[in-house]
């Protein structure tokens, strides 16, 4: 089916499909009403405002309060200067504008390309991902910490290196899951870019222990190991290892102990082939994924750390996987499982997401530079010398290959390294980041509801 050439015609069409979305995020999914906001806000307001306790604060009726690290609350403090109103803008307004900032680093800003008409249909379609409408309507973080982490990835594919860290250091303060990203830094030898980062955490924890040294105490000796805070572990959106087992009726920690040793060993076995090869964006999609799969609790919102691994599907040509299993994540399909999750379908079904999330770690193409996607940018110690008289360039004959398309690109330590000139996740070839975490909102009877979890 051709699209419309007249302007018009597109017009009817976006409209047409506006509502269509309109109309299934009202129906199917239901709204979040903002609950993990709720509990920043109401959080917050209780401990600057009325001497509270940070972690002892729970939205009115439920059991659920704050569970972030005390760098998290002092970050969220401007909330108490505000409404819970103009919080919830704000919110939506941070969100949208990370969002944007993912986009454009994940494509190198290719959808400029395809004018208003070209965003408008993503945009349709961007609404459609549970874990982007989830992060929206919870009033959740995953999307700024994402655009943290990701500006780190495109500050090392460009050069920047000496600026590099502190994206990653600042999600890793506000949630323990992005931590990660120091491990990948570390695997690609940027050793300077991994040390700022660990400084960066470091001093941040440390600059929320001074303005919050009872709440610190608390959170680092109790609140971080009592999972009870949180949810629970067999919740049908916690969709990650743990959440397999717990539903499987395994309440041990043996058995996810040895998954997520494996699931790490793949991770590094994969990541480092990427590295060896340059290709940085699949090492950061790699971690995203490997993270969402070794976390405790991963619910679904957090799956916006799949973005960077779909956007290496589409760059390595494989467009038709990535929209497969993006339509999949856009159905809601795990919530059919809400009450009951025995027998084989609710093995199968309750952990679709989970599925979806190893089937990238183990097949996500790494270290596969397609010919198209030949670096653009370079820095000065990555272009090659022109040929002098002495020694003419030499071209390959006919019939005979010449170097493959990835051969310019294997310094991976040397200076600044290129990105991928076509296709999302072109600007970070040559270095980057990305990962995630949870929240939830009051028992409520229908299943699409984000009942038995708290915020986190």
């Amino acid at each position: 089916m051709n699209p419309p050439r007249t302007d018009r015609g597109r017009l009817l069409l976006i409209l047409a499909l506006a509502a269509a979305v309109t109309a299934f995020t009202a129906t199917v999914p239901l709204l979040r009403d903002w609950f993990d906001l709720r509990v920043y806000y109401g959080a917050v307001n209780t401990w600057i405002h009325h001497g509270g306790r940070l972690y002892d604060y729970r939205v009115p009726g439920t059991a659920y309060g704050f569970t972030y690290p005390p760098f998290a609350a002092v970050s969220m403090l401007p909330m108490a200067l505000v409404g819970l109103r103009t919080a919830i803008v704000g919110s939506a307004l941070l969100n949208l504008a990370a969002l944007v900032l993912i986009l454009h680093i994940l494509t190198d800003g290719a959808w400029r390309r395809y004018g208003w008409f070209g965003c408008a249909l993503g945009a349709c379609l961007l609404a459609l991902f549970e874990p982007l409408r989830d992060t929206f309507s919870f009033g959740q973080v995953n999307l700024l910490l994402l655009a943290l982490v990701l500006t780190d990835a495109w500050l090392l594919s460009t050069g920047r290196e000496r600026r590099a860290g502190v994206g990653i250091g600042l999600a890793a303060a506000i949630k323990l899951t992005p931590a990660v990203f120091i491990g990948l830094l570390l695997l690609g030898r940027r050793r300077r870019a991994a040390a700022v980062a660990s400084a960066v955490t470091a001093a941040a924890t440390a600059f929320a222990a001074l303005v919050a040294p009872d709440a610190s105490r608390f959170y680092w000796t109790e609140a971080l190991w009592d999972t009870s805070r949180v949810g629970r572990l067999d919740y049908v959106s916690n969709q990650s290892l743990q959440g397999i087992l717990a539903r499987l009726g395994d309440t041990q920690r043996t058995a996810w102990a040895a998954a997520v040793l494996v699931v790490l060993g793949v991770w590094v076995w994969r990541t480092r082939r990427a590295l060896a090869a340059g290709d940085w964006p699949a090492a950061f999609a790699l971690t995203g994924v490997t993270a969402c799969l070794v976390s405790p609790i991963t619910w679904v919102h957090h799956l916006v750390w799949l973005l960077p691994a779909f956007a290496v599907l589409v760059r390595t040509g494989h467009a038709r996987v990535a929209g497969a299993l993006y339509a999949v994540l856009c159905t809601s399909v795990v919530w059919l499982w809400f009450h009951d999750a025995s027998g084989v379908d609710g093995f199968l079904g309750s952990n679709t997401y989970t599925w979806i999330t190893l089937g990238l770690l183990l097949w996500l193409p790494a270290g596969q530079l397609r010919a198209d996607n030949l670096p653009l940018r370079r820095s000065s110690s990555a272009t090659a010398p022109a040929p002098s008289r002495a020694a003419p360039e030499m071209m390959p004959a006919a019939g005979h290959p010449g170097p493959p398309s990835g051969a310019t690109a294997t310094g991976v330590g040397r200076g600044a390294a290129t990105g991928a000139a076509c296709g999302p996740g072109r600007g970070l070839n040559r270095s980057a980041s990305s990962e995630p975490t949870g929240s939830t909102r009051p028992a409520a009877s229908n299943p699409q509801s984000s009942s038995r979890r708290a915020s986190s």
